[in-house]
């Protein structure tokens, strides 16, 4: 994750109070793709797992973490990829997961949390990614 550019582009002016520009990271091709206007809004959610990073402290208003042991999450994560068409399988093995241990490892983002959510196997993910 580019914390340093998720910071300039989107958090601080958001929090300001100004227009925000984003590109995303298109990890089909691996490339920043065009710059692109977010709608105004009172609120802003920002989903990822390298969030809870010293780089990022003091720009995130709460802070939720879904505790889920890795692997159903990689599982979760590799169907929902499949099911929007991607093919991200090696990323998911080569990249995502051994980053997402090492992150664990290092910051312990479960105990920067404000709200803290034990996933239990429950399925009602399901409903929430297909929408």
């Amino acid at each position: 994750m580019d914390r340093v550019r998720l910071r300039q582009e989107v958090l601080e002016p958001f929090r300001l109070g100004r227009t925000v520009r984003l590109r995303r990271f298109n990890w089909s091709t691996r490339a920043l793709g065009p710059s692109e206007q977010l709608p105004d809004a009172r609120v802003l959610i920002v989903d990822a797992v390298g969030l809870f990073h010293p780089e990022l402290n003091g720009m995130l208003d709460v802070k939720i973490w879904i505790d889920l042991d890795l692997r159903t999450a990689t599982e979760r994560g590799k169907a929902r990829d499949r099911a929007l068409g991607r093919s991200h399988d090696r990323l998911w093995d080569d990249v995502w997961v051994p980053n997402d241990r090492e992150f664990a490892v290092r910051f312990h983002p479960a105990q920067g949390a404000d709200v803290l959510h034990i996933d239990d196997a429950d399925e009602s993910w399901r409903s929430v990614c297909s929408q």
